[in-house]
C-alpha cells in the first residue's frame, strides 16, 4: 500500500512540474508576441499570440489571463494586418485580410473589429477603383466600384465614380443608372453635372460623325439635366446641317444667352443674322447685324446688310 501511495505522489509532483513548465512557455510566447507587436511585426505577433493562446488554454485556470489577453489582441492585430495591405495599395489582399479579420472577430466576439473591417471593405474597392480610373483602366475601375456599390448601394460617391468609369468605357446606359443612384444618395449636383457632360460628349461625337439627328437629341438630353451652352451650340450646328433653320436660330440664341461673353459670340450673331435674313425675318436679321456692326471681322458686311435691309 505504501508503495502505491509513493508512486501516486510522484506522479502528482511530475504533473505540477509539467504544468509549471507549460505555463512558463505560454508566458514566454505571449511576451514574444508583445515584443513583436511593439516592433511593428504584426504577422509575427499574430502567430505568437495564437500559439500562446493554445498553450495557455491547456493550463486551465492558471492560463486564464493570457487566454483573455490573446483573444483581445488577435482580432485587433488581424485588422492591423489588413490595414497594412491597404496602405501598401495591395487592395485584393487587403480584402482577403479584412474578411479574415471579420471571421476572427466573430470567433472571439469582438464586435468593434468586425464592424470596422466590414465598413472598410467597400472603401477598399473604391480606393482600388480610383487607382484604376486614374490609370485609365475604365473596365477594371468599373468592376471595382461595382463591388463597392453591391455592398453599400447608399454610398453616393461610389455610385458617382461607377458612373464615370462606365461612361468612359462606353456603357452609357449603365452610367446613367449609376448616376441616378448617386443622385438619390447625396450626390445630386455632381451626378446631374456628370449626366449633362456625358450627353454633351455623345452629342459632339455624333456631330463629328455627321449623325446630326443624334447630335441634336443628345444635346437636348444634356440640357435637360443642366443648361449647357455647348449643348446648344452643337444642337444649332447639327440643326443647320439638317436644314432646320428655325431650330438652328433658336439653339444659337440659347447659346449666346447662356454664354454672352464667349469668344465666338460674334460668329454666332452673324450666323443668326444670316439665317434670319434667309428666312425672311428681316427684323431679327437687323437686330443681330447691328450687334456686330463694329466687329473687325463682320462689321463691314453687317453695315452693308443693315443698309440693304433698311434697318432702323
Amino acid at each position: 500500500m505504501k508503495k502505491i501511495i509513493l508512486i501516486a505522489l510522484s506522479l502528482a509532483v511530475t504533473a505540477v512540474s509539467l504544468s509549471a513548465q507549460d505555463m512558463a512557455t505560454a508566458t514566454e510566447t505571449y511576451n514574444n508576441g508583445a515584443t513583436a507587436l511593439n516592433m511593428g511585426d504584426n504577422e509575427g505577433a499574430l502567430q505568437y499570440f495564437r500559439d500562446a493562446l493554445t498553450m495557455a488554454e491547456a493550463c486551465g485556470e492558471e492560463g486564464a489571463e493570457i487566454v483573455a489577453n490573446c483573444k483581445n489582441y488577435i482580432p485587433m492585430i488581424a485588422l492591423s494586418i489588413a490595414k497594412d495591405q491597404i496602405k501598401s495599395e495591395n487592395y485584393d489582399e487587403a480584402v482577403i485580410k479584412l474578411q479574415e479579420a471579420i471571421k476572427i472577430a466573430g470567433e472571439y466576439s469582438n464586435k468593434d473589429v468586425a464592424d470596422e473591417a466590414t465598413e472598410l471593405i467597400p472603401q477598399v474597392y473604391i480606393q482600388k477603383g480610383n487607382t484604376l480610373l486614374n490609370a485609365k483602366d475604365f473596365a477594371g475601375a468599373a468592376e471595382s466600384y461595382k463591388k463597392s456599390v453591391e455592398i453599400d448601394s447608399t454610398n453616393g460617391m461610389a455610385c458617382l465614380r461607377l458612373g464615370q468609369a462606365l461612361a468612359s468605357s462606353g456603357n452609357i446606359q449603365g452610367a446613367v443608372d449609376a448616376y441616378t443612384m448617386a443622385m438619390r444618395h447625396g450626390q445630386q449636383n455632381n451626378a446631374v453635372k456628370q449626366l449633362s457632360n456625358t450627353y454633351i460628349k455623345l452629342a459632339a461625337s455624333a456631330l463629328k460623325a455627321k449623325k446630326y439627328e443624334d447630335a441634336v437629341n443628345y444635346s437636348l438630353k444634356s440640357n435637360e439635366y443642366s443648361e449647357n451652352a455647348t449643348a446648344m451650340q452643337v444642337a444649332g450646328q447639327a440643326s443647320l446641317q439638317l436644314g432646320n433653320t428655325n431650330d438652328a436660330i433658336s439653339y444659337f440664341e440659347k447659346y449666346v444667352a447662356l454664354a454672352p461673353k464667349a469668344r465666338n459670340v460674334n460668329d454666332i450673331y452673324y450666323s443668326i443674322a444670316v439665317l434670319a435674313q434667309q428666312g425672311g425675318d428681316n427684323a431679327k436679321a437687323c437686330g443681330y447685324y447691328q450687334k456686330i456692326s463694329s466687329d473687325p471681322k463682320y462689321g463691314a458686311t453687317a453695315k452693308q446688310q443693315i443698309t440693304a435691309l433698311k434697318c432702323n
